[in-house]
């Protein structure tokens, strides 16, 4: 129990707490220009992409991702160039953003291949191009063997490879790159649309027509033929937001649809004008064509797509989840430092910082329910998101109910690593894509995925209490009597916890396949997954309630449910079979092994005889926990 305390250590947990309030407070301030040009709101424009209206910012921080690995561009002296600004000399600029490092290549044999330094990470565009077509001709031939028997040098070329393609298609999205003024050529063809295609009737009906006229048409057709082929997202919006999001294009999409109504779209018109004063250094002209395009999309009821862009740009510049990365580290070091005898005012601050970083952890959440629309968990994003956030929640609970500094810890880390899991998972790019067809539910999201997921987020909560258990007895002599109890009652009611919300979400999903696929069950592996966390929970409940097993064989298997629950969670989705496709994946199975490797010597540890175990080494009186 904590020692009453008076004075200045008395408000000191509150003080170190609002100051951490405060750094989470700052970042709700919109980002500030660092130039004449309005960037922030050029990122907040909306465009279609990944099925789904998104900024212009979003765009740029998710391409950055999957080509860099970060969401900014490092500079010369220490400094950073942001992902909107790095996006737009892509488009405006490509000269310059080709001198620019972003490409990342690890594997020495790859960058062999591409005659590069060893001793570097990143590399400019104009330090690869040279070699490009070599690494085309061995992507082509990686493309043909499976990614999961792939070697470190394939899975290399073939990221570079898609890499540089993404790096393309975005450079040619708002204009060819290689046009200098791309509102005077707009002009141009927009004057030579008519003569061109009267004469291209001619020429087919075998009339005379002016061969001058048709060869500037066929021109402007197979430059534009080629920009639609490679833009990425789709900037152009139809005539009205009344229209179908398969009406909105791409610039050169749209440009081809021109040569039909002999007429140029006004979002077409807006974004050369942009990129043409962004290339002179123009901020006045950037500036007035930037605010001209956002008054036509309000004019054509484009309120709830700007809102859309705005929101998500607002949340991109929040990052509420690195901040609760931060936050429940705090926490976490600041619990174990109390455990050392420390002054009893650091719990307080380790529980009160923990709080905080769930309460932000929260909003986040939040924010990306409003933002898709859907209920917390879609994917293995979301659902690492979601994983973290329950245990933290039940750690709160066990805080506030045994004070012992336990609770704030475990949470701690909980949280700490699953938003590490997931923020390597979001490298992968948007993380807010639309829905394959059977997820496209929101009454399953609400129930099957989430109540599994509290499942998860409960097994690994008493797998990590169970590892306290073992740490602090095996290693120190702070596992006495009174603290082994506490935590064999934290882990019993979770692992209770656990094996409800894991049944009756299991259930959930054979009644969502039932409707999906025609069948209840069908051993799929996701299927079997879910079905081990069930049965291993309801045998460590099984093997309590008939004595085979007391307070450390409890916590034993529960550090084996940690196994269990990483390999139904993480480990089938790297199967590749199944018809639980949308969550496959070829990544992370390194991690993974390495996890399991650690509970197993955790679980090796627990095993030892108690002989060799310090808070039992020395003492007879307490007595010791049996298996």
């Amino acid at each position: 129990m904590n020692k009453p305390v008076s004075g200045w250590t008395r408000w000191l947990p509150w003080g170190i707490t609002l100051l951490l309030v405060v750094w989470v407070l700052a970042s709700l301030r919109p980002a500030r220009e660092t130039s004449d040009f309005h960037l922030r709101d050029f990122g907040q424009l909306p465009v279609l992409l990944n099925g789904r209206i998104q900024p212009m910012d979003s765009v740029a921080r998710n391409s950055l991702l999957l080509i860099r690995g970060k969401q900014s561009v490092a500079l010369e002296d220490n400094k950073t160039l942001a992902a909107t600004p790095w996006l737009i000399e892509l488009m405006a600029k490509p000269e310059d953003a080709d001198q620019r490092k972003i490409f990342r290549i690890d594997n020495i044999e790859l960058k062999g291949l591409l005659k590069l330094g060893e001793d570097e990470k990143h590399f400019s565009f104009n330090e690869i191009k040279n070699n490009w077509e070599e690494v085309e001709k061995q992507a082509k031939r990686v493309d043909k063997i499976e990614a999961q028997i792939r070697t470190p040098y394939e899975k290399g070329v073939a990221k570079l490879n898609f890499s540089i393609g993404l790096y393309f298609r975005l450079k040619n999205s708002l204009r060819p790159e290689n046009a200098s003024d791309f509102q005077l050529e707009l002009e141009s063809f927009q004057a030579q649309i008519k003569p061109g295609l009267a004469a291209l009737q001619k020429s087919q009906a075998k009339e005379e027509y002016n061969e001058d006229d048709l060869q500037k048409v066929i021109t402007f057709f197979r430059r534009y033929e080629t920009l639609s082929k490679t833009g990425y997202p789709l900037v152009v919006p139809p005539a009205n937001a009344g229209l179908s999001r398969d009406d909105w294009r791409t610039v050169g999409a749209s440009l081809m649809e021109s040569m039909r109504s002999d007429s140029i779209q006004p979002a077409v018109h807006h974004y050369a004008a942009m990129l043409t004063a962004y290339g002179k250094n123009d901020a006045p002209a950037f500036n007035k064509s930037l605010a001209s395009y956002q008054s036509w999309l309000t004019q054509n009821q484009f309120t709830a797509a700007i809102s859309k862009g705005s929101r998500e740009s607002f949340f991109n510049h929040y990052q509420p989840f690195i901040k609760s990365i931060a936050l429940y580290l705090i926490a976490f070091l600041l619990g174990c430092a109390s455990w050392f005898g420390l002054a009893p005012w650091v719990n307080r601050a380790a529980f009160k910082i923990l709080a905080l970083a769930w309460l932000v952890h929260t909003s986040g959440l939040l924010f990306r329910m409003i933002l898709e629309g859907r209920p917390p968990v879609t994917n293995l994003y979301s659902s690492a998101i979601f994983v973290g956030w329950g245990s933290v929640i039940l750690g709160l609970f066990l805080e506030r109910l045994y004070k012992d500094g336990i609770g704030t810890v475990v949470a701690g880390f909980v949280g700490f690593i699953t938003l590490v899991i997931a923020h390597n998972l979001s490298l992968d790019g948007d993380t807010m894509q639309m829905l394959v067809a059977v997820l496209d539910t929101n009454f399953w999201l609400a129930t099957h995925v989430v109540v599994v997921t509290l499942g998860y987020a409960a097994t690994y909560l008493a797998g990590f209490l169970a590892i306290v258990y073992v740490v602090r007895g095996v290693f120190t002599r702070g596992l006495t009597p009174a603290i082994s109890k506490s935590l064999s009652r934290m882990v019993y009611g979770i692992v209770c916890f656990a094996t409800l919300f894991s049944f009756v979400g299991t259930v959930l999903g054979g009644i969502w396949a039932d409707q999906s696929w025609g069948r209840f069950w069908g051993w799929d592996p996701k299927e079997n997954g879910a079905l081990m966390i069930v049965i291993w929970m309801a045998t460590i409940l099984h093997a309590r309630w008939g004595g085979l097993i007391r307070e450390r064989g409890l916590m034993v298997m529960a550090i084996f449910g940690n196994i269990v629950t990483s390999f139904s969670w993480f480990g089938v989705n790297m199967l590749g079979v199944g018809l639980h496709n949308y969550g496959f994946m070829d990544q992370a199975f390194k991690w993974l092994m390495i996890f399991d490797a650690t509970q197993l010597l955790l679980l090796g540890l627990g095993l030892l005889p108690l002989r060799y175990w310090k808070s039992f080494a020395s003492t007879t009186k307490a007595p010791a926990p049996t298996p």
